[in-house]
């Protein structure tokens, strides 16, 4: 069983490009996630190993679902829904964009770390990196954060571009309805406390002092202790079982993948580490390659073409409408 793997060694999908723009100024960029779930991953399976899947079934009769019978319901009061079909859905989509549109820049002191929701790192695209320097070097000697919009799977996020040892970081942020005020969980109003009692607790903290977080101090233990066992079991063959073959549960393809910090690195020093756009869409997609992608991807994929039908499909359906109209 594979070990954990490390930060160097770890591939990336880029899964946006476009330009934040602001004024006159553009600046290319590729959009990566800055962070990653947790690598242990245990999968539901039968005692035979075959793998398992989730069904929708009705409250009243319990018969299972298929796609074209499921429609999406907001609940107006307990019960009570109001239908709303896909295409209204579509119809309320933001437009296609490439562009992250910065709007203002404010004090990166007074953005609260509550409102920070998924860091991404922002990587230049084209020949000259000069745009991006500039940038990440005026928001550093600034102390200030750029708040913009951009469009991303049908969806518009507000985020924060803010720089760190001269490379850009874009954090979504949360709507101010989403966060809970101290008030609101029952928390009193606190009362001043005593300086004698301060300088108690200063001192105590002071003997814990460190200048830098030991990164050991992050690792997840459960995590170690359930690999520790499976590896343990593996070793000595016990309960161990093979699933059965499923076309739509494979391993993720490293097809069109990147190294991050290479990218990050060879981009950086202005070499451009891309295929031409004409190469890209004029080669078709292999069905593998469509298997690697999430049911979002493929449905934006079948979205961009029109494929009629697409908002009721499942994702064997996509990536089989997709290669047929790719085959056209």
């Amino acid at each position: 069983m594979a070990d954990e793997p490390t930060e160097e060694t770890e591939i990336l999908k880029p899964f946006w490009s476009g330009v934040v723009t602001f004024g006159l100024v553009s600046v290319p960029v590729s959009l990566f996630p800055a962070t990653r779930g947790t690598t242990l991953r245990l999968r539901m399976v039968d005692d035979k190993g075959n793998l398992l899947k989730r069904r929708f079934f009705g409250s009243e009769d319990s018969k299972p679902l298929d796609a074209k019978n499921l429609v999406r319901g907001y609940e107006i009061e307990k019960d009570r829904f109001v239908i709303i079909e896909d295409d209204e859905l579509e119809a309320l989509d933001p437009e296609k964009s490439r562009e992250i549109d910065l709007k203002l820049f404010v004090d990166l002191n007074t953005l609260s770390p509550l409102y920070f929701e998924r860091a991404y790192f922002l990587v230049p695209n084209g020949g000259s990196t000069k745009a991006y320097r500039l940038l990440a070097e005026t928001l550093v000697q600034e102390g200030r954060a750029g708040i913009a919009t951009f469009v991303m799977r049908g969806k518009e996020y507000l985020c924060a571009i803010i720089a760190e040892r001269g490379i850009l970081r874009a954090e979504t942020l949360r709507f101010s309805d989403e966060l809970r005020s101290p008030k609101a969980i029952g928390l009193p109003e606190m009362k001043s406390v005593d300086a004698a009692e301060v300088k108690h607790f200063t001192q105590a903290i002071k003997g814990l002092k460190t200048k830098t977080l030991d990164q050991t101090e992050l690792k997840d233990q459960r995590s170690a202790r359930i690999i520790k066992l499976a590896n343990k079991k593996l070793r000595s063959g016990t309960d161990i079982v093979k699933a059965s073959t499923d076309d739509e549960e494979v391993e993720e393809s490293s097809t069109n993948v990147v190294d991050l910090m290479e990218v990050l690195k060879e981009r950086l020093q202005g070499k451009l580490r891309e295929r031409s756009a004409s190469q890209s869409k004029t080669r078709q997609p292999k069905v593998s390659e469509l298997r690697s992608k999430s049911k979002a991807e493929l449905y934006e994929m079948a979205q961009s073409q029109n494929l009629p039908g697409r908002s009721k499909m499942s994702k064997a359906k996509l990536i089989d409408a997709l290669t047929t109209q790719k085959s056209l």
